[in-house]
């Protein structure tokens, strides 16, 4: 937003090392509201430094991210903004999300959220989307891409040698949308033939919950092919950066239907080109379904068919700079010029 020529402002929350829960604007704390169950209480109820620092300070625009916490508090926050004159957008990174909240805690949150979101979007003037929907809890949208900060991903280095094998990856927090489990059954049927060509899976993330471990253990388990699927945990910097530079074709979400979502722009598809790989994902994804490094799998509950993966990448032939040129429109400047010439912007913004 500040390429695009905004004047920015970033609030955000945080837990000091003393453990005082704060609101901070750049780095600056606007508001301690101290430690114990009370600031707890409070960073969910009490949003007079944040009302008061925007009115105060004269901001045009106000941009949330939101973090599915519609409720009276927020509610009020975003009227008194309004009130003032303030212009709110909303980013909802991923839509419709209410089956990701598989566990009990959450749904009380998810509930809570559905009583009050579209009074929430009452006092707002767009929602900015990664889907292709129009309209979003009664407010019509701004439909952009997923971007990324290309100075922040390295090109992959390594093109190897596939005659003998072949490296696949797989980065995210694994939840059970990401369907790595379809990808280990294939690899599990694929091994049952006893092949001499060898297909190794780097898994590389901290697995969410035991729904997603069991499916992912069971499934090793069930098919021996311990040898074949390595566990990495999370992985950061330059480890993360040697992992994909030993690895030869990527690994998207294959099981977003199970949250019902069958078109999405996910930020790791992006990622994984901007690096310079060819991947395989489930999902409709406008930015890059007929790209031709690009493998479907069907949105379904079907074992990934390895061999398919085997002689696409033999076949595949695209440089990394090719296809991490191929998405130069989607660095974040690119796409918030698309909500900056938005009919609510006005020039000489403060946000």
């Amino acid at each position: 937003l500040k390429e695009c020529g905004m004047d920015v402002s970033t609030c955000h929350y945080d837990v000091s090392s003393e453990g005082h829960r704060q609101w901070l604007i750049n780095d600056e704390i606007i508001a301690d509201l101290g430690t114990g169950i009370q600031a707890k209480i409070k960073k969910r109820i009490d949003f007079t430094a944040i009302k008061r620092y925007a009115i105060e300070n004269k901001i045009d625009w106000v941009y949330i991210r939101y973090y599915h916490n519609a409720n009276p508090f927020t509610i009020h926050l975003v009227k008194k903004l309004k009130e003032n004159g303030i212009k709110i957008v909303v980013e909802i990174p991923t839509y419709p999300y209410d089956h990701e909240f598989s566990n009990s805690a959450r749904k009380i949150y998810l509930y809570i959220d559905k009583l009050f979101r579209y009074s929430f979007c009452k006092y707002i003037d767009a929602i900015i989307t990664f889907s292709n929907d129009t309209k979003i809890f009664g407010q019509r949208t701004i439909r952009i891409s997923n971007g990324i900060d290309f100075s922040n991903i390295p090109l992959r280095k390594d093109i190897h040698d596939l005659s003998k094998e072949i490296h696949l990856i797989g980065v995210a927090e694994i939840h059970f949308w990401h369907g790595f489990d379809r990808l280990i059954q294939g690899l599990g049927l694929y091994y049952k033939e006893n092949p001499e060509y060898k297909v190794y899976f780097h898994l590389v993330g901290n697995i969410a919950g035991k729904r997603e471990k069991d499916e992912i253990i069971n499934s090793i388990q069930k098919y021996k092919i311990a040898p074949y699927v390595i566990l990495h945990g999370a992985k950061h910097g330059e480890e993360l950066n040697e992992l994909f530079n030993h690895a030869d074709f990527a690994i998207g979400s294959l099981g977003r239907h199970r949250s019902g979502i069958f078109n999405i722009k996910t930020l790791k598809n992006r990622e994984y080109a901007a690096r310079g790989f060819a991947f395989i994902y489930s999902e409709t994804d406008d930015d890059f379904d007929y790209m031709p490094y690009i493998l479907k799998a069907p949105a379904n509950e079907s074992p990934i068919n390895i061999l398919q993966i085997i002689n696409f990448c033999h076949s595949q032939s695209i440089p990394p700079e090719e296809i991490r040129k191929s998405i130069k429109h989607l660095s974040w400047k690119e796409q918030m010029k698309k909500v900056c010439k938005d009919k609510i912007f006005q020039e000489d913004s403060k946000l």
